[in-house]
């Protein structure tokens, strides 16, 4: 894992139970599933990551292998922090592994290998500071300062669907902005606005 990571043994049960269910099928499971470890032993060992992601406002875009044989990649992991990274200040910051394997989990739900369209991913205090004083909605202490959210679309899906998948995971808060065209998702608390 990478500094700073808080995934611990239960978390990673139930995101992985997540993953798992979600690749499986589209089906709405009851929370209790998702609290149960699906990959186990080898299985969980063998299994990989990948995130397929553009950057809307840098054009930038990839399909990252960023886990595999129970490890996060660092090097990976900081190709996807440039990606994610503050368009307008372009700094970079640690992006939560919890958010990457939520997003994967999302597409897998959505039974997507489309790439997300990342239309905001890191922000600087700097920047959000400055967006919450010009835009409504933004949160002072937004969740995107942590590298903890990204606003995001599937191009193949509607808001809507990625909106119901991203509920139905229960793995934090989502934001639903037809209007912007994006579906927030963050690994804070579970709520929905």
């Amino acid at each position: 894992m990478t500094k700073g990571t808080t995934l611990g043994r239960r978390g990673f049960f139930s995101l992985s139970a997540a993953i798992a269910a979600a690749s499986a099928s589209t089906v709405i499971l009851p929370s209790a599933a998702l609290a149960a470890p699906a990959i186990t032993g080898k299985a969980a060992a063998a299994a990989t990551r990948t995130l397929n992601v553009v950057n809307i406002n840098t054009g930038e875009s990839g399909k990252f292998l960023y886990w595999e044989q129970g490890r996060y990649l660092p090097e990976t992991m900081r190709r996807i922090e440039h990606i994610l990274r503050d368009r307008r200040t372009d700094e970079t910051h640690e992006i939560s592994p919890d958010l990457l394997d939520l997003i994967v989990a999302l597409g897998r739900k959505l039974n997507s290998d489309a790439p997300f369209q990342i239309v905001s991913a890191y922000r600087s205090h700097e920047t959000n500071d400055e967006m919450a004083a010009t835009k409504r909605g933004v949160a002072k202490r937004s969740y995107h300062m942590e590298g903890k959210a990204v606003d995001l679309r599937l191009p193949n899906r509607g808001l809507h669907m990625v909106r119901g998948a991203a509920l139905q995971l229960k793995a934090g808060g989502v934001g639903y902005y037809p209007r912007s065209n994006f579906v927030h998702v963050d690994v804070g608390p579970v709520r929905r606005w």
